[in-house]
């Protein structure tokens, strides 16, 4: 049990919001998160108690610090307290020990792949570093030919997304000369079929499963329009639909002799190559379910299908994977609990797993169903940037509710906004989406400080604030008169505010370059009045 700290003046309910994607950057241009577009936010934090903290990289457990924060390993972070190795660090990691070929499920593929079946591949084709990179892939299929296996077929979903928007040639073209370099006359690899990743088989929180159906006719049955490779696919679309960007291309299958080189057969075995388990999960679930409901998936048997990594820890979600994730306990959704301290969570259907299962250290059930209200809110089944308020309205409303109910002491919401609209590259849909959270943070706040609570305002990442492509100098780069638009997300620091009448006579802010997401548990801790936990990292505010 964790200790109180004494002599503190405690308010509750201790409320946090996490504006996913809203990162800091002083650069006026392509910047959705400035003062014109949220002058409320940036009034409080002015007001209040504010720092920046790091969200990306090492501070978040990824390889270095080139790597792009995500909402993932950002609200593990957040949650757990303490850096754990996440995503391609955790992966890299097994490559470089072997680890990943001396397991059992690398071993049983080998097996299987003996009897000249054809070992598959599924994944996004990119080294975005969010969901997948393509140095894992090339190592899964140089290690597939050195132990022996004939037939490999790749599925390659198309990123765009993660990195820059019209970049599916430049990885099309490294996979292909990769495959010429292993190709012999004993071990054939080719790309079998693709698509955009917003189109086909990456849809996440069954928010859309016609988008997995897509992928299934396309990957496993090789139905889709027909090309002799994937570069003339991408050039085909691009052509028949000016300004169309990569995540959003249609799908399509290589075939030869008008018949598809890669279907996916009894007896074969697939790995899905992303190691993010959020839009890896209903495909996996795709491939392996008895008792699958959401489409018909037609008749067949003895598919052995195996994930990257496990995708979901309670579900079990695949039951085969290559890399088994970090084990992250002690999560502050555990400490509280224990404490019997009551807590409310809310996001919509994009961002509920984030404020829920990453939160909680990739759980999906509660630690207490007494303790804990979860609750979503339906998103939207269309493009964002065509309704760029997505579901702040209905968030905030709820979370005013739950607020005035009196009946929580922690709670906690997700605006998804910045991310997903900021994804599209729709820098003008991004700043109404900003103007739309701005005028909901203003509510909640008005409503935290009239119960005499405390309320934190951070984000798990940046991608709202550098929607515009730059070059190694900084410099913004254009393109026919246009600024390029960027719809990754950045390296960039995060606003960490803490808003609470006279909060400043209490606490000051404990600066430190090396602060991040990590120390946000800590912080909520103290704000209730309790002690750090052991191995926990360090508050980000001092007791005055």
């Amino acid at each position: 049990m964790l200790k109180k700290n004494k002599n503190i003046v405690i308010k509750k309910p201790v409320v946090l919001l996490v504006l996913d994607g809203v990162g800091y950057s002083k650069n006026r241009v392509g910047n959705a998160v400035n003062a014109k577009s949220m002058p409320k936010y940036h009034l409080l934090m002015n007001k209040y108690l504010n720092t920046r903290i790091l969200a990306h990289g090492k501070a978040v457990g990824l390889p270095s610090d080139q790597d792009m924060g995500n909402s993932e390993v950002g609200h593990n972070a957040m949650g757990a307290g303490r850096i754990f190795p996440q995503g391609a660090k955790l992966i890299n990691e097994a490559i470089k020990s072997g680890t990943i070929w001396k397991g059992k499920i690398w071993q049983e593929i080998v097996k299987r792949m003996k009897k000249k079946a054809t070992l598959h591949f599924i994944g996004l084709l990119s080294d975005g570093n969010i969901h997948s990179h393509i140095d894992h892939l090339f190592a899964l299929i140089e290690r597939a030919k050195k132990d022996g296996m004939q037939n490999v077929r790749i599925h390659i979903l198309l990123d765009g997304r993660d990195v820059a928007e019209t970049s599916a040639l430049k990885y099309i073209d490294q996979l292909e000369q990769f495959l010429k370099k292993v190709n012999d006359n004993y071990f054939d690899a080719k790309i079998a079929s693709g698509g955009g990743r917003m189109e086909i088989t990456m849809d996440r929180y069954e928010a859309n499963w016609k988008m997995v159906e897509k992928g299934w006719r396309i990957h496993k049955e090789g139905i889709g329009r027909y090309f002799e490779n994937a570069s003339e696919a991408v050039k085909a679309y691009r052509k028949e639909q000016k300004g169309i960007i990569d995540q959003y291309l249609p799908g399509f299958v290589i075939a030869k002799d008008s018949k598809p080189i890669g279907k996916i057969n009894d007896g074969d075995a697939v790995i899905l190559f992303n190691f993010r388990g959020d839009r890896a999960i209903e495909i996996s679930r795709a491939f392996t379910e008895s008792n699958f409901k959401y489409f018909k998936r037609g008749k067949f048997k003895d598919i052995y299908f195996a994930g990257m990594t496990e995708y979901d820890g309670d579900l079990k979600i695949p039951q085969n994977y290559l890399v088994s994730p970090p084990p992250i306990e002690n999560t502050i959704g555990k400490y509280l609990a224990d404490l019997q301290i009551k807590q409310f969570s809310i996001a919509e259907t994009q961002k509920f797993g984030h404020i829920t299962y990453f939160w909680n250290g990739n759980r999906s059930d509660k630690f207490d169903d007494k303790l804990e209200d979860y609750q979503e809110i339906p998103s939207d089944k269309q493009n964002f940037d065509k309704k760029p308020e997505m579901k702040s309205l209905e968030i905030a409303n709820y979370l005013i509710k739950a607020i005035k109910s009196g009946k929580y002491d922690f709670l906690k919401a997700n605006f998804a906004n910045g991310d997903m609209i900021g994804h599209t590259g729709d820098f003008k849909a991004t700043v109404k989406a900003m103007k739309y959270v701005d005028r909901q943070i203003a509510r909640i706040a008005n409503e935290v400080l009239d119960v005499n609570g405390v309320l934190i305002i951070t984000a798990d990442h940046g991608n709202a604030e550098d929607m515009f492509m730059r070059d190694k100098n900084d410099k913004l780069i254009k393109k026919a008169g246009k600024y390029l638009s960027k719809t990754s997300h950045s390296k960039n620091l995060v606003n960490f505010t803490i808003i609470g009448k006279k909060i400043e006579n209490y606490w000051r802010i404990n600066e430190n370059k090396n602060n991040g997401l990590a120390n946000v548990a800590t912080t909520i801790l103290n704000l209730l009045g309790y002690q750090k936990p052991d191995k926990y990292a360090n508050s980000l505010i001092i007791r005055k």
